[in-house]
């Protein structure tokens, strides 16, 4: 288990801009992250998001606002605080004439490791699937190869804070699967991860997200609350055995448990409902039915993908824009 004493936030930023030919490509952004997380960092390609991981990392200068890494400004990080740090980016930056053991030790070497890692080093390579082409110059490799290797040398040296921009890019979905678990053992054993993303559905595996546009952050929540702000409460799918009449589906929708009559017609023979809290209102869903001989032949919670919940969040944020506007 990895020892830290933090006890304050490890990132905390606020009203941090930066601005690229007059526009802000991080406008105003305020995070406060606390250690031994996963936060999720999802937003689509050019909203801002690997600007605002370089200004964490003091690889950009911030032209106002404040941020603080670790406790201390990124312009200010001495040697052993980049020591405590892991980088993956974008952009493949490892030697192409290096073979991929070659790039790892030596990337192992960069952070002081005693000579004696070839143990670790076996672990990466086997946990990135690259176990039988540490051999292979780097140039010679995938693309995806290149985007696993990376991540290996971003962790070889078991850093507190580990910062993966787009690290599953490019990754099959069974090696996208193994990744997230490995990510969930390290914020396990006491690791903070920083994980930008444009695939919307790894927001399910983070303890908070962050969700990016157009340089702003709109919020920051846990998965269940993106889910619930974005849909306005839970969902609940009810199928009936006949189309219900449009007096029944009115008299659902004044039920107390319906939020603002939110009931919508699905296809065949189903309707939707928002409700609060759905394990509550399930069962008295299936009274209200008993009672009114409504025969029922499902009723469940709805859970909808990352997707369709970013995708009402931005529609509900242009919404609020255009208001705002007239």
């Amino acid at each position: 288990m990895l020892e830290t004493t933090a006890q304050e936030n490890i990132i905390h930023t606020r009203d941090l801009t930066k601005t690229f030919d007059n526009k802000a490509v991080v406008n105003n952004l305020d995070l406060d992250i606390p250690p031994g997380v996963i936060f999720g960092f999802i937003g689509p390609s050019g909203c801002g998001k690997t600007t605002s991981v370089r200004l964490l990392l003091g690889i950009y200068t911030p032209d106002s606002g404040e941020v603080e890494v670790l406790q201390r400004s990124p312009q200010k990080f001495r040697r052993a605080d980049r020591a405590k740090i892991g980088y993956m980016p974008q952009q493949f930056v490892l030697y192409p004439d290096l073979n991929a053991w070659e790039n790892l030790n030596f990337a192992a070497s960069l952070y002081g490791m005693p000579l004696r890692r070839t143990e670790r080093l076996n672990y990466l390579l086997d946990l990135v699937e690259l176990t039988g082409h540490e051999n292979k110059n780097v140039r010679n490799l995938s693309g995806g190869m290149q985007r696993r290797l990376s991540l290996a040398a971003a962790i070889v040296h078991e850093p507190w804070l580990i910062f993966l921009d787009e690290p599953t890019t490019g990754i099959d979905p069974v090696l996208r699967r193994k990744f997230w678990d490995y990510f969930q053992q390290l914020k396990a054993d006491g690791h903070t991860l920083f994980i930008t993303t444009q695939y919307v559905n790894e927001a399910a595996h983070c303890d908070y997200v962050g969700v990016m546009v157009d340089g702003r952050l709109l919020m920051v929540e846990t998965p269940e609350g993106l889910r619930h702000r974005a849909m306005g409460g839970d969902i609940i799918h009810l199928h009936t055995r006949y189309i219900l009449s449009e007096d029944q589906v009115a008299a659902l929708a004044s039920q107390p448990f319906v939020i603002d009559g939110k009931v919508s017609r699905l296809r065949g023979k189903g309707v939707e409902l928002v409700v609060e809290d759905g394990s509550v209102v399930l069962p008295q869903l299936l009274d209200w039915c008993h009672s009114q001989n409504i025969e029922v032949e499902s009723a469940s919670e709805h859970m909808p993908i990352y997707d369709d919940i970013f995708v009402e969040l931005i529609r509900q944020e242009t919404a609020e824009t255009v208001d705002a506007n007239d």
